[in-house]
């Protein structure tokens, strides 16, 4: 039961610091910095389902799936403003 408490609350204060982090990352800034999160996300996603195949409860269970959803959506979120972004800077004979 500690273990699970203790994982909630370091859950719990990443999200609330990763959520302060990119709140101050200026507009301009945003989407290069999308590539670079589409990386560390792939490594969460390695690190989910590394947990999920291990997992010795059926909380553990359901974080770490809950992880490889999310972070999911999240490298395909990047990778579509990405290419959302990169399409902005071809040329109209290009298009």
């Amino acid at each position: 039961m500690g273990e699970l408490i203790l994982g909630l609350y370091v859950f719990t204060l990443a999200t609330l610091v990763g959520v302060e982090l990119i709140r101050r990352v200026p507009p301009t800034l945003h989407t290069p910095l999308m590539s670079g999160a589409n990386a560390v996300s792939g490594i969460t996603i390695l690190g989910a389902v590394i947990v999920v195949g291990t997992a010795e409860g059926p909380w553990v269970t359901w974080l770490g799936a809950a992880a490889v959803v999310l972070a999911t959506v999240n490298v395909v979120g990047g990778f579509l403003v990405t290419d959302r972004m990169l399409r902005m800077f071809r040329r109209d004979s290009e298009r």
